[in-house]
């Protein structure tokens, strides 16, 4: 096996390293070797090892417990946001919605990182009726000729 960064080996690559058209590389969905070589020799003893870390986490062992816990209850990466946010229903009212975001953030309803989640999908919003009023105003005008 040659050096990576030698060239060597770049045939059916473009000149930054990543694959040319038509050379797919792996498959989708393709594991890692080491992976693989895991789930090989785990194949046939997962029912004993999870019974195992079960019997280590309520004899106190604090590993097994925390490995037994984030399986059961996973830690949450997201969470709802409650509260008031008026109705969207033009640009202007966009506006609104925004200033009620920054309202929840100021007055520490919500985080910093929960108004701004929200605030992009207020701006999204707003696009969208934006690019809807534009067609409805082309439409118009093209039926009026």
């Amino acid at each position: 096996m040659g050096n990576r960064n030698s060239g060597e080996n770049a045939e059916n690559r473009n000149p930054n390293g990543t694959f040319a058209p038509g050379n797919p590389g792996k498959r989708k969905g393709t594991r890692n070797r080491a992976t693989q070589a895991v789930e090989k020799m785990l194949q046939g003893q997962v029912e004993e090892l999870t019974q195992s870390a079960i019997s280590k986490a309520l004899e106190g062992d604090t590993t097994a417990l925390r490995l037994c816990l984030e399986r059961v209850a996973p830690a949450r990466k997201d969470a709802p946001v409650n509260f008031d946010l008026p109705p969207i229903k033009s640009a202007e009212d966009a506006s609104e919605a925004a200033q009620a975001v920054i309202q929840a953030v100021s007055e520490g309803d919500v985080t910093p990182l929960e108004g701004a989640t929200v605030m992009g999908l207020v701006e999204q919003y707003r696009r969208i009726l934006e690019a809807t009023e534009l067609e409805r105003r082309i439409a118009a005008l093209e039926s009026a000729r």
